[in-house]
């Protein structure tokens, strides 16, 4: 097991063992009947935008149907497991999760088990020890591989109408490949692009820490300066604050927006004020999918297991559309955004 892992997932147990200590086992039973139903959202990065309104959408369902959603952020393995004892402690029968780290899926697993709650995934597919998906776990998530495709496509036919030559041209492929959903969005955006005649040796992968734009920002810095030969970029991630940290070492080094292609994935605020700048920037485009749909199909996933004892599909699969300059406003109002 990688080191950081264990040292995550044995804190995170130490943690867990401490709360139960103090939480009597089957606290979460002793709501009574007839109160409203309580279910939890967990974040692992409650300050970014997707997440954001993914919780608003599942509060905003609950006020609607008549449950209350209580939203937590755990941005690592502890906070996940207190985090559920929290939730059991105030009566929830399940969860709504996307976790900071899919190995640490047998601890949730178990967690949930110990209070008796119910629990879906969304957006990253929690996994067992040996990187298999749990299949006893319903998940609503993109279709990592297709989004990646409609990536890569956007960046080749962009690049095919400002008529840039791909042996002229370099890609920064920023990608974190222990995090599956990453791997497979910027492999299926690679695999667009090669096909598109992209040449293999003209892609640069730059590993990312973390997914935020200061993330982006950080793994991009160095492989750009290495390649100033290079005066065309085109530049894919996992999401759109990376690309966006990305696109900001770009103007830092002086390289003309017109020759950086710049496509990210989910369609949330950061992007929607690139798109309100005066002057295109670096950042051409997103593959905006529906984060206000994500948060609410998965919540209703969760109250409908929860009520009616019909268990959701294994694995829900949505893709996105291009969301550009031109055509932002639309697309969001059509994807409810």
């Amino acid at each position: 097991m990688n080191p950081k892992l264990r040292r995550l997932t044995l804190s995170a147990l130490t943690a867990l063992t401490a709360v139960s200590l103090a939480i009597p086992f089957g606290a979460s039973l002793s709501v009574q009947a007839d109160e409203p139903l309580k279910i939890g959202f967990l974040v692992k990065m409650p300050e970014q935008a997707w997440f954001i309104n993914e919780q608003k959408a599942a509060t905003a369902l609950g006020k609607q149907d008549g449950f209350s959603v209580i939203n937590i952020g755990t941005p690592d393995g502890e906070k996940v497991l207190a985090a559920i004892d929290n939730l059991a402690a105030q009566g929830a029968k399940g969860f709504v999760i996307c976790a900071p780290d899919v190995r640490l899926g047998p601890a949730i697993r178990a967690r949930a088990k110990t209070y008796n709650m119910k629990f879906v995934t969304v957006d990253d597919q929690l996994v067992d020890s040996s990187g298999k998906p749990l299949a006893d776990v319903p998940h609503l998530g993109m279709s990592a591989s297709k989004i990646g495709n409609q990536v890569g496509q956007a960046i080749a036919d962009e690049m095919k109408q400002r008529g840039w030559k791909p042996e002229e041209v370099g890609a920064l492929r920023i990608t974190d490949y222990e995090l599956p959903t990453a791997k497979a969005r910027t492999d299926g955006a690679t695999q667009s692009l090669l096909a598109s005649g992209f040449k293999k040796e003209n892609i640069f992968d730059a590993p990312q820490k973390t997914t935020d734009d200061e993330g982006g920002f950080n793994a991009a810095s160095p492989v750009l300066a290495q390649h100033p030969n290079i005066k065309r970029w085109v530049i894919y991630a996992l999401n759109e604050e990376t690309v966006l940290g990305a696109v900001r070492v770009t103007e830092q080094l002086h390289i003309p927006s017109a020759d950086v292609i710049g496509v990210g994935i989910n369609g949330a605020g950061e992007a929607f004020a690139e798109f309100q700048k005066k002057e295109p920037t670096g950042f051409y485009g997103t593959i905006a999918v529906s984060s206000t749909n994500h948060g609410k199909e998965s919540t209703q996933n969760l109250v409908d297991w929860i009520k009616n004892g019909k268990q959701p599909p294994a694995d829900t699969q949505t893709t996105g559309k291009l969301m550009v300059r031109g055509n932002w406003q639309d697309v969001r109002k059509e994807l409810g955004i």
